[in-house]
């Protein structure tokens, strides 16, 4: 390859990134945009999921609560660490 063409792909492959941000960017507005507008609707479902977890299946339903205490507990370590590391320098 010489070097018109590969400026050629490189200006090609800069279009195409920058298309495909363009449609990531209008993807997530329009998620945000539907949570906002339909924020008691998706709350109000989450809880009916989880009561008919509870029901169907409360083992499972243990099991994600403990998988999410467990994150918070590593999040609340690595913040500890982090602002022991910031007061130490």
């Amino acid at each position: 390859m010489n070097l018109e063409e590969l400026i050629k792909e490189n200006i090609l492959l800069r279009e195409e990134n920058n298309k495909l941000k363009k449609q990531i960017e209008n993807y997530f507005t329009s998620r945000k945009s539907y949570y906002e507008k339909n924020k008691d609707y998706v709350k109000e479902k989450a809880k009916e999921s989880l009561k008919k977890l509870a029901i169907e299946n409360p083992d499972k339903l243990r099991q994600y609560r403990r998988t999410a205490y467990l994150n918070q507990k590593e999040k609340k370590k690595l913040k500890e660490l982090e602002s022991k590391n910031i007061d130490n320098k």
